[in-house]
């Protein structure tokens, strides 16, 4: 049967009323409704073959959670088509890549001079330091310094100063990283539109910002050590940040597989206070090295 006329004939036995409080009976008719299920399954749990109308509850149960659903729908003018749509391709984009695929390529920067790209592969020294008193670290490339030195900024240590490999990973992994131009050198001057809004300040203040908050959640959860999945309204946010911005696009476990991959570099870094990582941005992967 299709859902948006199954959403009509129950609308035709809806007996809640036309009044305001008739959405909150709709729920609360929901709610009981779920409870009413959760007692069938705790049965079955508990009793096991023995609760044989298990399966016909189920069944009961699943058409009155979707009745009361249906007319909380229409009380609020939404067709469960739609919803049911909209909800799918949320997930689809939760669980998979911008196009359906693992290692979906994406580089903004391919009609632009290979001067402004960011290179395919490349990599880098983190080298950690002590002065005046404080642990540096020093980022440099083929010898070349990238950026300015950096301490923690905290009043303990926390591993915050090689906070730039997140900015790697994001290169890596989405084929987009403000910041990492800016530490490259390669950002797309040669149009002044993309050089202001997609590579300006605006954008890397953002990014900063994005890698802020994660690390704030990644700290709460050992730093994500044997994590595989991250909070989805932490994702959500992180893609509320970039929706001006051309990575707009990118899917939830783009994001995900981004974190993930900076802060395995990050672990490895912070354990053995410095260390080489090749970029690469082909297989959107960050791997570590000592030499």
């Amino acid at each position: 049967m299709d859902i948006d006329h199954y959403q009509r004939l129950a609308g035709e036995t809806d007996q809640t009323g036309e009044h305001e409080s008739s959405i909150f009976i709709a729920i609360l008719g929901l709610t009981g409704e779920v409870g009413t299920l959760a007692s069938s399954l705790k049965k079955f749990l508990r009793d096991g073959e023995n609760y044989t109308l298990y399966p016909e509850h189920v069944r009961e149960e699943l058409g009155d959670i979707l009745w009361y659903l249906a007319i909380l729908a229409n009380k609020l003018q939404q067709p469960l088509s739609e919803v049911a749509k909209q909800n799918l391709e949320k997930i689809r984009a939760r669980w998979t890549e911008a196009d359906g695929t693992l290692f979906s390529s994406t580089f903004y920067d391919e009609s632009f001079p290979t001067n402004e790209q960011l290179p395919r592969t490349f990599k880098v020294q983190f080298r950690e330091i002590c002065s005046g008193g404080r642990t540096e670290v020093r980022l440099t490339r083929d010898g070349k310094k990238c950026g300015d030195r950096l301490t923690d900024n905290a009043a303990y240590d926390d591993g915050y100063r090689y906070h730039d490999v997140f900015h790697l990973a994001y290169a890596a992994v989405l084929g987009w990283s403000p910041v990492t131009r800016k530490l490259l050198r390669c950002k797309r001057r040669s149009d002044k539109d993309t050089d202001e809004i997609q590579d300006g300040g605006r954008a890397s203040v953002i990014e900063e910002g994005i890698a802020a908050l994660v690390f704030g959640y990644a700290e709460r959860h050992q730093f994500l050590d044997g994590i595989t999945t991250l909070d989805f309204e932490l994702l959500k946010t992180v893609k509320d940040m970039t929706k001006t911005l051309e990575v707009t696009n990118a899917s939830w476990r783009q994001w995900e597989r981004a974190v993930l991959e900076g802060f395995k570099a990050f672990r490895i870094l912070k354990e053995r206070k410095g260390g080489f990582i090749t970029v690469d941005l082909m297989t959107k992967t960050l791997t570590y090295s000592k030499t």
